[in-house]
């Protein structure tokens, strides 16, 4: 039931944040260009799985996306929104397909489930 709950979760959060998007008429060219952008953090399990697991769980979290939608909302700068809501968009699809934040011990090891 807590894996059914985090995904419906996930979906909500993707799809507020699609809304947002087109509700702010921005570009969708861009947001198809940068919507797998935030996976780039996981070239860090090339290092190690500990360090793989920060950088990925860095990115993954809502702390800095909420952050930029924030700072773009305060100074009405569209780009930081463009970017918050790509990113937030991004974290719901992963949370909605059952990909959750990661633990040190392998990439497999999530929050959500064994992928």
């Amino acid at each position: 039931m807590v894996r059914a709950l985090m995904r419906l979760e996930g979906m909500c959060v993707a799809l507020l944040s699609v809304a947002g998007y087109f509700g702010l008429h921005l570009n969708w060219v861009v947001f198809l260009c940068f919507i797998l952008v935030p996976d780039i953090a996981m070239l860090g399990y090339l290092v190690h799985p500990r360090a793989g697991a920060i950088s990925y769980n860095l990115v993954h979290s809502y702390i800095l996306p909420v952050g930029f939608l924030a700072l773009g909302w305060l100074t009405h700068n569209l780009s930081l929104l463009q970017v918050g809501l790509i990113w937030t968009t991004h974290i719901g699809l992963d949370r909605m397909l059952g990909f959750g934040l990661k633990y040190p011990t392998a990439f497999r090891d999530t929050h959500l489930q064994r992928v």
